[in-house]
């Protein structure tokens, strides 16, 4: 085979590498119905945490929540037949991935401590607006456009409407907690648009086992330095919590997660994340038997008209295409 000619099929074969790298779409409405059955099934995590940590401390729930996910994506793997070997090109970004999970949830647990529950869901479920912002930089396509900046913004304020009442009437300064839980809502966004990236190049179980290995790991000390005298009781309500949050959500909904953010650009998948609140306020009426009042009616209606907003595809921009001769058309 001549120089030429391995040189033509080096170019063909670059393009349809890059056309694979780009195959990322706007949610379609099966998808979109997929994402939001994440975000509910999302809505009910934090209630199952709160069932759990009655009986374990939070570190302690945190590792048996992600050696329970790491299983259910191993079952996954070997059910699919996927491959464990990990390539030399892949060590340094599934090691960042590890890292920058770790991190955020460090963010996440320590300002939570810091802060009141109203705060941390507002602050918190900044994240969709961060991955946008994201998105917009690093991935093709997946530009914030006017209409959809203002759309995920209307669909923050039907959060912000919610819990307006218990951020505003806090009485305590909970600035150190805001700031690790803003830091945490940053590094999230951040993460769905490294997922989202790798995902093009990196098989979805080798993630997910980044993410698990690395909150395992880092769990576990932690719950051998600072919970070590801390009783431990196996609970049918405890079973229960892990279960949903390990299973369902570290297992099944990483895996969910994971595949969506691989096929659909991530700023349109992460908007629908903007309802988990809603659900959660039901959640907790339903399971818990919390009131609810009239600004959970506003706050959906403005995360439905916002989260419709910033799914709108854009118009495709016109060419100036040259007339024909003798064209006097005007």
């Amino acid at each position: 085979m001549s120089s030429n000619s391995v040189e033509d099929s080096q170019n063909t074969e670059q393009p349809e590498a890059a056309e694979k790298i780009d195959q990322r779409q706007p949610l379609s409405l099966k998808a979109g119905a997929f994402a939001l059955l994440l975000a509910t099934m999302w809505a009910g995590n934090p209630v199952a945490n709160k069932a759990g940590l009655q009986d374990a401390g939070p570190l302690r729930l945190g590792y048996l929540r992600f050696i329970l996910g790491a299983i259910v994506v191993l079952i996954y793997a070997l059910a699919t037949r996927q491959s464990f070997k990990v390539k030399k090109r892949e060590w340094i970004p599934l090691i960042l991935l590890g890292i920058l999970f770790t991190v955020q949830l460090a963010f996440m647990n320590v300002g939570q401590d810091y802060t009141s529950a109203g705060h941390a869901v507002v602050v918190t479920t900044t994240f969709p607006l961060w991955t946008g912002v994201f998105a917009h930089f690093f991935v093709p396509g997946d530009r914030m456009s006017r209409s959809r900046t203002f759309g995920t913004l209307v669909a923050y304020g039907g959060v912000v409407a919610v819990f307006y009442k218990g951020f505003a009437d806090s009485s305590s300064d909970f600035l150190i907690g805001d700031l690790l839980l803003l830091g945490s809502a940053v590094l999230l966004g951040g993460r769905q648009v490294f997922l989202s990236q790798l995902g093009q190049g990196i098989d979805q179980h080798k993630l997910l086992m980044a993410q698990s290995v690395f909150g395992i790991v880092t769990f576990v000390v932690a719950s051998m330095i600072f919970e070590g005298n801390e009783a431990f009781t196996v609970t049918t309500k405890l079973v229960l919590a892990l279960f949903y949050t390990g299973v369902l959500i570290a297992g099944l909904g990483f895996i969910g997660q994971t595949w969506l953010l691989k096929r659909y650009l991530p700023s349109r998948v992460t908007v629908l994340s903007l309802s988990q609140p809603i659900f959660g306020v039901l959640f907790s009426w339903w399971i818990l038997g919390e009131s609810i009042g009239g600004e959970l009616y506003v706050g959906a209606m403005l995360v439905v008209i916002g989260s419709a907003l910033a799914q709108r595809r854009g118009k495709p921009k016109a060419t100036n295409l040259p007339k024909p001769p003798g064209d006097a058309s005007r």
